[in-house]
């Protein structure tokens, strides 16, 4: 009976959508959007009445609670429907302060920050001696004979520079497994080069976990010019440091997603995220007031269409702002529970969540069948300078729940050359961002959006649906 309906579908369907391709009407709005959205400074004001109205957005935190409303008051001032915050809970963590310095040979401070999750230091500090491992994998070879009982851990990797982020992978497997690789060997700290590429004077921070290590020790990353003068004075012989954190923690606080929608003609969604919290350093601009603003002008442009035209998409459009991306992709998790039952409605998802570059590629992660409705999309975005990607899109931290679950998605990719500069510093703000930059990336996203959302075709296909059975 259901290869008979569907097959009873198939001959309904305009000859474009059966055929993989997008009609004529669909593209020539989309090249509309594009147009209008690179003269649009809706995402940039976005990102700035956001960083100076709300500022640090810290999960679990007062700030962020004042974001949500901020973001639900926002996003009906703009004119979006159905806009609503769905709360949950999450253990708190936030810091309340943290000092390190080289007490023997060469006294003097170091500039440091403490990974989120880390435990506290006893009133004072834990202090000792120093020993540096060039790598995390150099650390974890070390022998479990005692011979870091009571020493400093310092893991001094680097972390390599690329246009698509590719170098993260790598350097940030450190910020948890370090503090474990040292807990389990009786060191009493660790210490790690920041995970970023800057040679500023601005440490990174981001969440660490212990996992199931019983001896659980605190750990501060570097900036780059203190882990290099740490390194120089450790060639001059041994260095004793003192490191002391404090920190405060809850076991239950408040958090939540914000969600609103451009109704369509069917209940099927199209999904667009980016996340609301940030960490507490810098103001948040980057990562990600930049996806919030992008998102939500991409969807502005939509709607300012609609109303011009009468022109519903097809397809339901709905934004997300994740909560509490920063702590372990909690809101992400969050919503993939609560939206569990519609979860084969969402067609496709796309998270802006690589800072604030132009977008230069676009992946995607579609079926096979769909594959020739991608390389469609693409030539429509050529125009912005977006080339065709690879069909291995990730789509976006906030969206893995999703994805493995089988929601086909994109990656509307970003430079991010100097995105991790300012990842997770007290650098990260307003300035560091192009207005051109953002209107380029809303001009895709919103092209992209009515795209995807005036399309009847499956981007699942027979490829996705294998990935998602594979997942379970």
């Amino acid at each position: 009976m259901l290869r008979i309906l569907l097959l009873s579908a198939a001959l309904i369907l305009p000859a474009a959508a059966q055929e993989g391709r997008l009609p004529e009407a669909v593209t020539r709005t989309a090249d509309q959007l594009m147009r209008t959205g690179l003269e649009d400074g809706t995402g940039y004001a976005v990102i700035e009445d956001l960083t100076t109205e709300v500022g640090a957005r810290l999960a679990g935190s007062p700030s962020e609670a004042r974001a949500r409303q901020w973001a639900k008051a926002r996003l009906e001032e703009m004119g979006f429907s159905n806009v609503r915050i769905e709360p949950f809970t999450l253990p708190f963590w936030s810091r309340a302060y943290e000092d390190a310095r080289i007490i023997e040979p060469f006294p003097q401070r170091l500039e440091v920050t403490a990974l989120g999750n880390s435990v506290g230091t006893e009133p004072g500090g834990v202090s000792g001696e120093v020993v540096r491992f060039e790598t995390l994998d150099d650390l974890l070879e070390a022998p479990l004979d005692g011979s870091l009982e009571g020493r400093i851990v310092f893991v001094d990797e680097n972390m390599t520079r690329t246009q698509d982020g590719s170098g993260y992978g790598q350097a940030v497997r450190k910020r948890s497994g370090a503090a474990r690789a040292a807990g389990e060997r009786g060191a009493v700290a660790a210490l790690i080069r920041s995970v970023g590429t800057d040679r500023h004077r601005f440490p990174h921070t981001g969440a660490m976990s212990y996992g199931d290590v019983a001896a659980r020790v605190p750990i501060a990353a570097l900036s780059w010019p203190d882990a290099e003068q740490l390194q120089r004075a450790l060639e001059r012989g041994p260095v004793t440091v003192n490191l002391d954190i404090d920190v405060v923690t809850e076991e239950k606080a408040p958090s939540g997603n914000v969600l609103a929608e451009i109704p369509g003609q069917t209940d099927e969604i199209v999904l667009l995220g980016a996340h609301l919290d940030s960490w507490d350093l810098g103001t948040g601009a980057v990562d990600d007031g930049a996806g919030v603003g992008i998102v939500a002008a991409a969807g502005k442009l939509i709607l300012d269409h609609v109303e011009e035209t009468g022109e519903r998409p097809l397809r339901t459009i709905r934004i997300v702002l994740f909560g509490a991306e920063e702590v372990g992709l909690l809101g992400a998790e969050a919503y993939a529970e609560a939206h569990a039952d519609e979860l084969p409605l969402h067609v496709v998802g796309a998270e802006s969540d690589f800072g604030a570059g132009r977008i230069w590629q676009f992946e995607t992660r579609f079926g096979e069948s769909a594959l020739p409705l991608g390389n469609q999309m693409a030539r429509v975005l050529q125009p912005l300078g977006v080339a065709r990607g690879g069909n291995e899109a990730y789509g976006g931290p906030d969206l893995t729940p999703m994805r493995r679950q089988g929601m086909p998605v994109v990656t509307l990719k970003q430079d991010g050359w100097d995105y991790f500069d300012l990842h997770h510093t007290a650098n990260d703000t307003l300035d560091k961002i192009d207005p051109d930059d953002i209107a380029q990336n809303v001009a895709a996203y919103a092209a992209f959006a009515w795209m995807a959302a005036n399309s009847e075709a499956d981007f699942r296909g027979k490829a996705t649906e294998e990935a998602a059975a594979g997942a379970q």
